[in-house]
């Protein structure tokens, strides 16, 4: 058996301009159902960087009756450079109650009192960017009063 070596770099950071008037669908039975419109953002790194196209990009969130946010998220990406990339993860948050609350007020949370971790892919037609068609990536995230960011890192 071959086990993986976890090694990661840094790939960027993300961070998102999200429409505080997300469309609440209500409690469905998987659970309460939003989706929120990301409005824009930006990423930088050291490969890459640029904005994030405000439309269509959306965050269709699921909070699970056991307490656990998913993210199920869509967004284009454009490059400095102007090359589009099409970038999608899904994902969890979930921490103390108190935490949370904390959170959905809007408030400054320290991110190490929570779990925040997603799983981004990538696609492009980018010639320049195609490694992006060929890794695999993992992103630690927070929410600050602005929207979430993320620090998206390649596993190598």
């Amino acid at each position: 058996m071959t086990e993986p070596t976890l090694r990661s770099s840094h790939l960027f950071t993300l961070a998102l301009d999200v429409d505080p008037n997300s469309a609440d669908l209500g409690e469905t039975p998987y659970g309460r159902r939003r989706i929120a419109t990301v409005k824009g953002g930006h990423f930088e790194g050291e490969e890459l960087k640029g904005t994030v196209l405000p439309s269509p990009g959306g965050d269709w969130l699921l909070q699970r009756r056991d307490g656990i946010l998913m993210l199920d998220v869509r967004l284009t990406l454009r490059t400095h450079d102007d090359h589009l990339v099409y970038m999608h993860y899904r994902g969890m948050r979930h921490g103390p109650a108190w935490v949370i609350e904390q959170l959905n007020k809007g408030e400054k949370v320290d991110p190490g009192q929570y779990y925040f971790r997603t799983t981004p892919w990538f696609e492009t037609a980018s010639e320049k960017y195609r490694f992006l068609n060929r890794i695999v990536c993992v992103a630690t995230g927070r929410r600050d009063p602005a929207g979430p960011v993320y620090e998206v890192f390649q596993i190598l």
